[in-house]
């Protein structure tokens, strides 16, 4: 079995990411390669060939479009991905949520639709980390 396809997005992530920090705050349209972790406050959309992380302190309004997300901030606005999408129990989400995939932890908000585009059934787990 491939254990990989079993770990979480953020277990996986390799190499550096472009970091946007704190007390950061964007307004526009981001786009390019590679991973982008988001502590800040972003108004405005993405398309991105990489992960986008949102920290827990992380704002987001606008549409992120991604090949995976990691959602631990407040987003006001849709995720779409190629690839999966991890909610964590931080999290809160005002929108549309599309991927592959999506796994959501409990105590997350999601306010809006969630639609899968990948496998017919849902796949639990269960959080082995405190």
């Amino acid at each position: 079995m491939n254990e990989s396809r079993l770990r979480r997005l953020r277990d996986r992530a390799s190499g550096a990411a472009t970091l946007i920090n704190e007390g950061c705050k964007i307004t526009g349209v981001i786009t390019g390669n590679g991973d982008f972790l988001i502590n800040g406050e972003i108004d405005g959309d993405c398309d991105v060939q990489g992960t986008i992380t949102l920290a827990q302190n992380g704002l987001w309004r606008g549409t992120i479009k991604a090949n995976a997300v990691i959602v631990s901030g407040h987003i006001e606005g849709d995720i779409v991905t190629s690839g999966s999408v991890e909610i964590t129990a931080s999290a809160k989400i005002t929108g549309t949520v599309t991927g592959e995939a999506i796994a959501v932890a409990e105590g997350a908000i999601v306010d809006g639709v969630m639609q899968t585009t990948g496998q017919p059934a849902p796949t639990e787990f269960v959080e082995k980390r405190k």
